[in-house]
């Protein structure tokens, strides 16, 4: 145990180097960390959105029915929810690189080991245990933009890093989708697993652990950007207290369970919905989602350097356009007249732009925002466990209601959406309002 907590321990702060070499270590060693982190959680999300282009053929083998891939996939989502704070306050104190190395890397093999079976028990056991490994990546890559970017550059960096989001999506909806179109369901998840190994040799080659440990001072005082209001003087428990009691991150955290939920709807169910509903191969459903994450990468990386730019590091205006933005796209994409395909396409351009900005603003840096730096991954961990609820009940909730809603016509199934599509447009609009009550919230050192 001793040798565990000693491996995932923060890197201890070396005295300052050579002053004239600090400028060139500093862009050197900023990039090596970003582009880790970028790169490195977007293979995440292909080990997590493996399950979601395969759900079809599944239930077309008769190997899993609707109902249980609902159950399967809240496995992931509520293991994910309670891991996403455990690990989040693990990784304010731990050396980042080893603990988002450790976590894809336990990903990619569960993966791989899923290839391999067609029990529903094991599918749901391991899937569950895959969302804990999945809780860990977050955290790591939010507290090393915390460590080595300073507040009035952060929100230009999270943004381009929370494209990371929309880059797996694109990954897994054209890359894997082609390759199970051709060998089979397997491959979705032996392929995931393939690239999530490659992922984890990527961060523990090159993701870092802080400024400090490299004889770097702080981000703050080497940018000289230190917020009005100071918490030098606190350790790193209290902070992550007054995380746990701070009404305005609450509120953020169920306006983001909402906008998870209608967001997981789109991106668990969105293949499922267009090829039962419209027809659509899964190829062909695979490729109109996919759409939703190269419009995800120009929001959050057009997001971030707005509100840096032009409000000030405020995030309040680009997250109430765009969650009105959600809620129009996902009317588009469920109450549009079926046999139009540009209006499926557009639809999705429009929801991968707006969750691209909710995800970024309302799903993290607004709560990174008000927090202390010395307790982002704190904040973090109280967005993501409460987000995550959300998305683990839509899973459940949305797997319910399109089981029970289908019937058999003729020896083909019929499906009737009605009841899951309100439930899903309702939760995008009530994000909407909950969000409006931070405007006024306050940002810590």
């Amino acid at each position: 145990m001793k040798f565990i907590v000693d491996f995932f321990k923060a890197q201890p702060a070396i005295e300052v180097s050579d002053k004239n070499e600090v400028d060139a270590r500093y862009k050197h060693l900023r990039w090596s960390v970003f582009l880790s982190a970028t790169l490195g959680y977007s293979l995440y999300y292909v080990c997590r959105l493996s399950l979601n282009v395969i759900k079809k053929p599944l239930v077309d083998a008769d190997i899993l029915n609707e109902s249980q891939l609902g159950m399967i996939g809240s496995a992931l989502f509520f293991s994910y929810a309670i891991g996403k704070l455990f690990n989040g306050f693990i990784a304010d104190r731990s050396n980042i690189k080893r603990f988002m190395a450790f976590g894809l890397l336990c990903s990619a093999l569960i993966n791989l080991a899923l290839g391999f079976s067609a029990s529903f028990i094991v599918f749901t056991v391991l899937w569950g245990l895959n969302g804990w490994f999945q809780s860990i990546g977050a955290a790591p890559s939010v507290v090393s933009l915390s460590r080595w970017f300073s507040n009035r550059e952060r929100g230009t960096y999270y943004g381009i890093w929370s494209a990371s989001h929309s880059i797996g999506k694109a990954i897994t909806y054209i890359g894997v989708a082609f390759v199970v179109s051709l060998f089979g369901w397997q491959w979705g998840f032996w392929g995931a697993a393939v690239i999530g190994l490659l992922g984890a040799l990527l961060v523990a080659l090159f993701m870092h652990d802080s400024p400090e440990s490299k004889g770097l001072p702080s981000i703050a005082d080497y940018k000289n950007d230190h917020s009005a209001i100071s918490t030098k003087s606190k350790s790193v428990s209290s902070l992550q207290l007054e995380v746990l009691k701070n009404p305005y991150i609450w509120i953020l955290a169920l306006s983001s369970s909402l906008m998870y939920i209608s967001r997981y709807a789109i991106e668990s169910w969105g293949i499922y919905y267009l090829e039962a509903q419209k027809g659509y191969t899964t190829l062909e459903a695979s490729s109109i989602v996919s759409v939703s994450a190269i419009s995800g990468i120009i929001g959050t990386v057009v997001a971030g350097i707005i509100s840096d730019k032009f409000f000030k590091s405020s995030r309040n205006v680009p997250a109430l356009v765009a969650g009105l933005l959600n809620v129009t796209s996902i009317s588009l994409f469920l109450f549009f007249p079926d046999g139009y395909v540009w209006v499926d396409t557009l639809s999705m351009i429009l929801f991968g732009f707006a969750i691209g900005i909710l995800i970024t603003f309302v799903g993290g840096l607004m709560a990174v925002d008000i927090a202390s730096k010395k307790a982002t991954g704190a904040a973090l961990g109280l967005m993501g466990i409460v987000s995550y609820i959300g998305a683990g009940i839509q899973d459940i909730v949305s797997g319910f209601l399109i089981g029970n809603n289908r019937s058999i016509e003729n020896g083909i199934d019929c499906y009737d959406f009605s009841t899951v599509k309100i439930f899903w447009l309702s939760a995008a609009a009530l994000s909407v309002v909950l969000a409006l009550f931070v405007w006024n919230a306050k940002t810590e050192d």
